[in-house]
C-alpha cells in the first residue's frame, strides 16, 4: 500500500510503500504515464527485484499497476512500440515515423553538418560535461539565473534505464535550459523526442532539436560483468561510428578514477580503452585530461596507445574544480561524489570543455 508520496520530477513519482501492509515503507518509483498517478492509501503492485539485489542506481522498487485504479487507454498518434514486447512496453511517437511533422525532414537528412557530439560511457559524466562546455561557452540566463545554452541536446542510449523519466538530473537540466531537450533512441523512451536508431537520434537532435552540440551516453544505472566484452558502454565506440558517418565531430570522453576500487577502472577504465580502442572504427577526438601528478602520468601513459585510431587532445583541467562545485545538480558516480572522485569528472568536464571549442556548427 502507498504510505506517501516522497517527491516527483518530470514523469516519475517517488512513493512510500508499505510491503505487506503494516510492515516498513520501501522506497518505490512510478512512471504515471504507464501505470496512473499512485496515491497515499492505492494498493500497487510492485517489481522488487532491483531492492533483493541492492542495487545502487536502480535500488527502487518499481509500479507495475494501480490494481483497483488502472489508467486510461491513451491512443495517440505514436506507431513505435519501445520496451518491445515486455508487460510495459510503451507506444511512442517517434520523429522519424511516417505521419510526424518531422518526417518529410528525417526522410532525407543524412548529415548532422559537422556538430560536435561527446560521448560518454556513463550517465553520471553528463552534467559534468555540461558544466564544462557553459563555462566555456556560456549561453542565456536559464530560469534559475544560471548561464545555459538552449541549443544542447542530450542523446539517451538504452543500455541504462529504459524510462528517461528514471534520471533526475536530466529533468533538471532541462527545467533550467542547459539542455534543449533529450532524444530517447533504441528500447529507451520517454524523452522529448523519440527515435529509432542512434543514428535517426542524431539527426532528430539536430534537425528538429536544432542542437549544436550533443552528448551521449546511456541512461543511469550501467551493466558490466568484469569482462573485457561485457559491459553496456560498449555502445560509446558504436556511437563514434554513428557520429562520423552523419558527418559529425565525435568528442570521446575518457572514464578516469583514482578511486575506484576496481582496478580495472583506475586511470583510464577498461570500458573507454576498449569501446574507443577496439569498436570505435572512425576517428574522434579523445580528450586526455590535463591532471597533475602520477595520476596524470598514468593516464597521458594508457591514452597514448588511442592515436593509432584517434587524434589525442590534452585539455587543461585549470578552473573545472570550480565550475563542478557551482553544477545545479549533484554530481554523483558509483556512489561517489565531486570529492571523492575529482578525476572522474574533471575527465568529463574536461571533453565539454573540448567541445566548446569547436565552435557553432
Amino acid at each position: 500500500m502507498v504510505a506517501a508520496v516522497r517527491r516527483e520530477w518530470a514523469g516519475a513519482v517517488e512513493l512510500d510503500v508499505t510491503v505487506p501492509p503494516g510492515t516498513a515503507a520501501v522506497r518505490a518509483l512510478a512512471y504515471p504515464r504507464l501505470t496512473g498517478r499512485p496515491e497515499p492509501g492505492d494498493e500497487v503492485l510492485l517489481n522488487a527485484g532491483a531492492l533483493e539485489l541492492g542495487l545502487g542506481t536502480g535500488g527502487y522498487a518499481l509500479v507495475i499497476a494501480i490494481p483497483d485504479r488502472l489508467p486510461p487507454d491513451q491512443p495517440g498518434p505514436g506507431h513505435l512500440v519501445k520496451a518491445r514486447y515486455t508487460p510495459m512496453q510503451a507506444i511512442v511517437a517517434g520523429a522519424d515515423e511516417q505521419g510526424s511533422a518531422h518526417h518529410d525532414t528525417l526522410r532525407d537528412a543524412d548529415d548532422i553538418e559537422g556538430i560536435g557530439v561527446v560521448i560518454a560511457d556513463l550517465h553520471s559524466a553528463l552534467p559534468a560535461v555540461l558544466a564544462g562546455f557553459h563555462a566555456q561557452r556560456p549561453g542565456p540566463a536559464s530560469p534559475g539565473g544560471r548561464a545555459g545554452s538552449s541549443r544542447v541536446a542530450y542523446l539517451m542510449l538504452d543500455g541504462g534505464a529504459l524510462p528517461a523519466w528514471f534520471s533526475r538530473t536530466a529533468a533538471t537540466l532541462r527545467e533550467i535550459g542547459w539542455l534543449a531537450g533529450i532524444v530517447t533512441v533504441g528500447q529507451a523512451f520517454g524523452g522529448d523526442v523519440e527515435a529509432v536508431t542512434v543514428h535517426s537520434g542524431l539527426l532528430a537532435a539536430r534537425h528538429v532539436l536544432g542542437a549544436e552540440l550533443v552528448v551521449v551516453a546511456q541512461g543511469p544505472g550501467n551493466l558490466g560483468t568484469g569482462t573485457r566484452w561485457g559491459f553496456s558502454g560498449v555502445a560509446a565506440g558504436e556511437a563514434v561510428n554513428a557520429v562520423a558517418v552523419l558527418g559529425g565531430r565525435p568528442v570521446a570522453s575518457l572514464r578516469v578514477s583514482d578511486a575506484d576500487p576496481r582496478e580495472r577502472h583506475r586511470g583510464i577504465s577498461h570500458h573507454s580503452l576498449t569501446a574507443y580502442g577496439r569498436v570505435a572504427l572512425a576517428r574522434a577526438d579523445v580528450v586526455v585530461p590535463d591532471l597533475p601528478g602520477e595520476l596524470g602520468a598514468r593516464v597521458r601513459a594508457e591514452a597514448e596507445p588511442l592515436r593509432k585510431r584517434h587524434d589525442l587532445v590534452l585539455v587543461s583541467v585549470a578552473g573545472l574544480r570550480e565550475v563542478l562545485a557551482d553544477c545545479p545538480v549533484p554530481l554523483s558516480t558509483m556512489g561517489r561524489g565531486l570529492d571523492q572522485d575529482l578525476a572522474y569528472f574533471l575527465a568529463a568536464a574536461a571533453a565539454g570543455r573540448h567541445a566548446a571549442t569547436l565552435g557553432p556548427a
